[in-house]
């Protein structure tokens, strides 16, 4: 009697084991999805940009989508399920932001990333890597990228002195004072991604 009443004991602290343990990796599982949100989101937001600086477009418009479309794909691993329409939504969220990285090219995408975390030494480095990629759209990215860390870390004239080359690379630059114009735009703009996402807005 004294047996069969403690292996029933045991049992039932078993399966309370058990429900445990799946709620807890349950809410890691969530918990990842949301951190995977928040850091595509935010390299979305900052890839959007830039790809309005090259490519055209308004600045803030181009960075509330890639936000949505990056949010989107770094959140995959949640296992979000919903409607068909929800889903339908959602995938074409994500071919979007597959798109805006195509566009940007893996270096530069994942620098931006990078850059928005405060990260500078990790963003210049595929800031470099893309500035020697054969694809001209892939390298300009660079080099923005470049700009942009330099400036956000306050070491302006290593960014200014990157203006010629932007000139004689990017169409759409036609002088020095245009550079600036839109090196500040970038920096707002990166510093207003930061603050949506709840990260510093400057780094120290």
């Amino acid at each position: 009697m004294v047996s069969k009443l403690s292996h029933g004991i045991a049992m039932k602290f078993l399966a309370l084991g058990c429900v445990l343990l799946l709620s807890a990796c349950s809410g890691q599982t969530g918990q990842r999805a949301a951190q995977g949100g928040t850091m595509g989101a935010v390299a979305g937001a900052a890839g959007g940009m830039v790809s309005a600086l090259i490519f055209g477009g308004n600045v803030g418009e181009a960075a509330a989508r890639g936000a949505v479309w990056g949010g989107t794909t770094g959140a995959v691993g949640g296992a979000i399920v919903g409607s068909q329409q929800d889903q339908a939504m959602k995938k074409q969220q994500e071919g979007a932001a597959e798109k805006l990285k195509l566009k940007l090219g893996d270096e530069a995408f994942n620098g931006l990333a990078a850059l928005a975390n405060c990260k500078h030494d990790v963003a210049l480095e595929h800031a470099k890597a893309a500035e020697n990629l054969d694809n001209q759209e892939h390298a300009l990215a660079g080099l923005w990228l470049e700009v942009l860390a330099y400036a956000d870390q306050q070491q302006e004239d290593k960014a200014r002195a990157l203006f010629p080359e932007l000139i004689e690379k990017d169409s759409k630059i036609g002088s020095e004072a245009q550079a600036e114009e839109n090196m500040r735009k970038a920096l707002q703009g990166l510093m207003k991604i930061r603050a949506e996402h709840k990260l510093p807005q400057t780094c120290r």
